[in-house]
């Protein structure tokens, strides 16, 4: 001790260091000291939590998370409260525009079109009470050496419908009588003598009632006005309480059946006790868009889980006794994998249509087809991470103590992977999800029905009416690119946050 005070003291004698008084020296802490100041003051953090907080900083994938919980929720809730159902269809509001209670008198998302029309069709048009909405314009055309003017107008495509033919039977028509005496609201109105509509294209049409002379124009009376063509009671049936003499039914089958010509805006109201109105608007069938989409969004959502779920299982089974055993078994497991991933899955999922559908249905068959080779991906993703963990210290250290391989599989090795194996899964979903679109759209598959539909196949019905009615097409491929880009941009943000090294790496 005397030898190293002594060593020091020349190296400071050497150096011409003054001595430093030992009174100079004092504790940094006199009072209270205690080790325990030395011990963290947060709580240790786990692997989950600390991946949490780092995706919780993403805030782009927050946000297209709380997104993708909206689309769920409207595909889960939306037919409760539409009033649809999905096999409601009325072909007579094909095509109907897009509709809301709440903008609709702003002028906007009003259920109306507007399209340029030729005179004819113009008063054809102005003869349906309410179908035409505004009048904004016309203009010149030459076509074939003729100058033709055309009218732009706003037209109601839920009005335009104007008066239909129906056959109901005696019953049925007694019972629509009374609601039309107790609500004042008149359904029926007199039959038309097709005989006098000398225009071919509207014979048989029941808003063509003023069409009848051979151009196709309404004839005239001395004062100006339109002729009536309607039917003079005589072998027909007028109303109980009609005063104008003209016929208002037909007695067919011994007076078991009737023909009779109603407003068909009426008689909707009739039937279902509210006007129509669909607020994404009516397909080419004339169902409910926002009904079904939400029907095809539930296939689609649940088909892609369940697929990634049982995809998840089997890769990480596949994966987990490749990547540990090794050997034998990984060299045949991995050339399996490569003749599988070689095989195209157009051409797969077509066979498996061809050959399983009749029997499995059309579902059974794309679903046993996404599995048959859609587990390769995670396989080899858990592979690598077994690869990986497997010779770590702590690996080797559990081997020693006596653990097995089970115990190490599960254990120790595993839990260290399950955060490429969530994010491998979660970016299956969007995968499979456009898969099934693609099939459908194209037509290899086929979903459509009065109980069943998908997205994809809401849009292979819609691309024939892409130019003149847009909304069957845009509301279904909003949805799923919507989708698509939310369930990528989560699953970037899941593997950012479960490894930290790979953050920014969205385009590998």
């Amino acid at each position: 001790m005397n030898a190293d005070n002594s060593f020091a003291t020349d190296i400071l004698n050497e150096n011409n260091f003054e001595k430093i008084p030992a009174e100079k020296f004092e504790f940094a802490h006199t009072e209270n000291f205690s080790s325990a100041e030395n011990v963290f003051s947060k709580k240790p953090r786990g692997y989950f939590a600390d991946a949490m907080l780092r995706f919780v900083t993403n805030r782009g994938s927050v946000v297209c998370f709380f997104i993708i919980i909206l689309l769920v929720l409207y595909a889960v809730f939306a037919p409760l409260f539409s009033g649809y159902k999905i096999s409601d269809r009325d072909g007579y509001y094909a095509y109907a525009s897009p509709k809301c209670a709440l903008f609709a008198p702003l002028g906007f998302w009003d259920g109306c079109e507007t399209i340029e029309v030729n005179a004819i069709t113009l008063d054809y048009l102005k003869a349906i009470p309410g179908a035409v909405v505004k009048y904004l314009g016309e203009s010149e055309h030459t076509a074939a050496g003729r100058k033709r003017t055309w009218y732009k107008i706003k037209v109601d495509t839920y009005a335009k419908t104007g008066w239909v033919r129906m056959f109901l039977t005696a019953q049925e028509f007694n019972a629509a009588r009374e609601w039309e005496k107790k609500s004042g609201i008149q359904l029926f109105f007199p039959l038309i003598d097709e005989s006098k509509v000398k225009n071919a294209v509207y014979k048989n049409d029941q808003n063509a009632w003023f069409l009848t002379d051979a151009r196709g124009y309404a004839t005239k009376t001395a004062a100006g006005e339109l002729q009536n063509i309607f039917l003079k009671d005589g072998d027909f049936s007028a109303l109980s309480d009609s005063s104008d003499g003209y016929a208002y039914s037909v007695s067919r089958m011994n007076d078991s059946q009737k023909e009779v010509r109603v407003l068909y805006s009426a008689w909707y109201l009739y039937k279902h006790g509210r006007n129509a109105s669909f607020l994404f608007g009516a397909d080419n069938s004339g169902y409910d868009i926002f009904t079904r989409l939400a029907y095809g969004a539930r296939l689609s959502l649940l088909l892609s889980v369940v697929v990634a779920a049982i995809n998840l299982f089997l890769g990480t089974v596949v994966g987990a006794l490749e990547g540990y055993y090794g050997g034998a078994f990984d060299i045949i497991m991995e050339r399996i994998k490569d003749i599988l991933y070689e095989i195209p899955s157009v051409i797969l999922m077509t066979l498996f249509q061809l050959y399983f559908a009749k029997s499995l249905g059309p579902i059974v068959s794309m679903f046993v087809a996404f599995i048959f080779f859609g587990w390769i991906g995670t396989s080899s993703t858990v592979r690598a991470q077994f690869y990986r963990f497997k010779g770590q210290d702590y690996v080797l250290a559990s081997r020693t103590l006596g653990a097995g391989d089970a115990r190490l599989i599960f254990r120790h090795i595993l839990p260290n992977s399950i955060g490429f194996i969530i994010t491998a899964s979660v970016l299956s979903i969007p995968a499979v999800i456009f898969s099934e679109a693609n099939l459908t759209y194209l037509g290899i598959v086929n979903l459509q029905s009065d109980t069943m539909t998908s997205v994809g196949t809401m849009l292979n019905s819609a691309q024939s009416a892409l130019s003149q009615h847009p909304h069957c097409v845009f509301f279904p491929a909003a949805f799923i690119s919507v989708l698509l880009i939310c369930f990528n941009e989560f699953g970037n943000g899941l593997r950012d946050a479960f490894n930290p090294s790979l953050r920014g790496a969205a385009g590998e």
